[in-house]
């Protein structure tokens, strides 16, 4: 087993790997801004080391001084979490060559799900349904580009094969406008992403989101943990996310979990994934793999009993998968609120004092979340302070269970989007299962 590891991140997520670490015996590290000197794991950790100031750039994304925290503490594993460099090759590498171990999958796994393109044509090599498209990158070629447009059938969407988090992309409803968007979508890829390949693809009008969660030892064994549904989202951002996703079938879940598997295994993949879909009409679509734990890994963790960080810590250490595909059995139902500091209206950041905090409990309620009464919300990251989880023999009481803990939860002196939740809640359609991912959207009036 790993002897220490240098957690790579801050917030609910560096708190779930402290606690991770310490069942397994492992020292930790936490490396830190000095904007978060009273986070709850740089109190909790065995040591602490402060990388930088407040931007990320010069303190979460500085690969230098992340590796530099490792060195001077002797540490041997570098856990990144989700978010900032977790699904950067580049450090994932960095990490590697100066001998250490990256608790994730391998640089070039990383390298190779990282771009959109060369993704899609694994996942199609592996025998995962893609979404129809350009099989590849759009040329210059203005008249083929339109011809393979005609092909897939309008409306089309395109991609920048380096993008993610819903940026980089463009609906192209008519052949009108086809190559004004996609100039203006390599000119977007390149700002952004320093890349201006783009690709297209057939545009699902109302699909809805649901990913698969794997884990692979990079020796041979890989299993599935089943699906969860994301459908709930706002501007490509995921709010609510629940498992199992509601009317998919156990003989879906196998044909499509085992099409995974066979991915990460002829990929070499190690560490957790997750492959995400869109779904309409009966058939999944591949989009993207993330190569790193999920914002939402906790419903997964409930309805198996699988503790997947655990699982990542063990791996990094070398230690074969001990779980079986005959060993996951999904039991009830779990949904997860993602709590953010922000106006649950005008959806603007309110960083700020927490003057006051209070969990709420009772079976099946699990809440994720570093803040405390007296903890000030930082106004330079993302504005996710917690994950409240609920969890129930089925998906009725998972629900029952969730008004409930909305109900008791109390955060004072910020705005919290918890009053949109309790509002979602209430919605006839999202009781009833299957909203697709413009359904918040255009409740909301955003659409």
């Amino acid at each position: 087993m790993l002897d220490k590891v240098v957690i790579a991140n801050r917030g609910e997520i560096a708190l779930r790997i402290l606690r991770a670490c310490r069942e397994l015996d492992i020292k930790t590290v936490a490396v830190h801004s000095s904007a978060d000197n009273n986070l709850k794991h740089v109190l909790l950790a065995d040591e602490t080391v402060c990388i930088g100031p407040p931007p990320s750039v010069d303190s979460y994304l500085n690969m230098p001084a992340i590796i530099s925290a490792a060195e001077v503490t002797d540490a041997v594993g570098i856990h990144p979490g989700y978010g900032f460099l977790s699904e950067n090759a580049d450090f994932a590498e960095r990490c590697e060559s100066s001998g250490f171990v990256f608790i994730g999958p391998p640089s070039d796994a990383i390298r190779l799900m990282g771009d959109k393109v060369s993704a899609i044509r694994a996942m199609k090599e592996a025998g995962v349904p893609c979404v129809p498209g350009s099989d590849g990158p759009l040329g210059e070629d203005n008249d083929e580009n339109q011809r393979l447009a005609r092909d897939i059938g309008y409306p089309i969407i395109i991609k920048a094969a380096g993008g993610g988090g819903g940026r980089g992309m463009r609906v192209v409803h008519s052949e009108a406008s086809l190559i004004a968007a996609i100039t203006v979508t390599k000119a977007e890829a390149r700002a952004a992403f320093d890349n201006d390949i783009v690709y297209m693809e057939k545009f699902l009008e109302h699909p809805r989101h649901v990913e698969f969660q794997l884990l692979a030892d990079g020796q041979g064994n890989a299993v599935h943990l089943g699906e969860r549904d994301c459908s709930m989202q706002r501007r490509h951002q995921k709010v609510i996310e629940e498992a199992p996703a509601p009317g998919i079938t156990e003989e879906q879940r196998q044909k499509i979990g085992e099409r995974c598997v066979n991915a990460c295994l002829e990929m070499g993949y190690r560490s957790a994934g997750t492959f995400e879909f869109l779904y309409q009409d009966g058939e999944f679509y591949f989009i993207e793999m993330n190569t790193r734990l999920q914002v939402e890994h906790p419903v997964t963790e409930m309805i198996t009993g699988v503790d997947i960080v655990r699982e990542q810590l063990r791996i990094a250490s070398g230690e074969k998968l001990d779980i079986r595909q005959e060993d996951v059995k999904i039991q009830g139902h779990a949904i997860e609120c993602r709590i953010n500091a922000e106006d649950p209206k005008t959806f603007m950041p309110s960083p700020g004092l927490v003057t006051l905090w209070h969990s709420p409990g009772g079976p099946g309620v699990r809440i994720d979340s570093h803040v405390y009464s007296g903890y000030k919300v930082p106004p330079f990251y993302d504005s996710m302070i917690g994950k409240l989880i609920a969890h129930g023999h089925d998906r009725d009481a998972a629900f029952a269970r969730m008004r409930n803990a909305l109900t008791e939860i109390v955060i004072e002196g910020i705005k919290t989007n918890v009053p949109l939740h309790r509002e979602i809640f209430q919605h006839a359609a999202f009781q009833a299962g299957g909203t697709d991912i413009h359904y918040l959207e255009k409740r909301l009036g955003l659409k």
